[in-house]
C-alpha cells in the first residue's frame, strides 16, 4: 500500500472520477479523459478536464514521450447484439518515454485503477493502439 502515500488525489479529482464513472455508463459515444501525475506534488489529476468523444482527437492529444492514464467509457455492441459499455483505464506508455516517468506511472497504476473503480487496465503504446481500442474491448467479455 505504499503507493497510496506516494501519490494523491484531491477531493475534487475523486469527485470528478466518481461523476465520470456514473455519468458515462449510458453514454452513446466514447468518453475519455486524460490524467497526469504532477511531477512536483505527485498528485494525480485530469490533464485539462476535456472529455474526448473521438479516438482520433484523443490520440492527437497524447505526448510522444510521456506516459498518461486515460479513463475510457466505450459503448459497443457485442457479437450477440448486446450493448455493453466497458469502463477501462488505458495505461499509455510510449516506447520512448523517459525511465523515471515510466517508473512514476508504473507505481501509480494500481492506485489509479482502484480510485477510478475500473475493472480492466489496457496498456497502449501509440496512436494505433488508441485507434484500434474497440477490437481490444470486443475481446474482453
Amino acid at each position: 500500500m505504499s503507493e497510496s502515500r506516494l501519490y494523491s488525489f484531491s477531493p475534487e479529482t475523486k469527485e470528478k472520477l466518481r461523476k465520470f464513472r456514473l455519468g458515462t455508463s449510458r453514454a452513446k459515444d466514447p468518453q475519455a479523459v486524460i490524467y497526469i501525475i504532477d511531477s512536483k506534488t505527485q498528485e494525480i489529476r485530469a490533464e485539462d478536464g476535456e472529455v474526448y468523444t473521438k479516438m482520433e482527437d484523443l490520440a492527437d492529444e497524447l505526448p510522444e514521450s510521456s506516459p498518461r492514464f486515460i479513463l475510457l467509457s466505450y459503448p459497443l455492441t457485442l457479437g450477440s447484439g448486446r450493448l455493453t459499455v466497458p469502463y477501462v483505464l488505458l495505461y499509455y506508455l510510449p516506447e520512448n518515454c523517459n525511465p523515471s516517468m515510466r517508473m512514476t506511472y508504473a507505481g501509480a497504476v494500481e492506485l489509479m485503477r482502484n480510485t477510478a473503480e475500473v475493472n480492466r487496465v489496457i496498456e497502449v503504446q501509440d496512436e494505433d493502439d488508441i485507434l484500434s481500442i474497440e477490437s481490444k474491448l470486443q475481446g474482453s467479455d
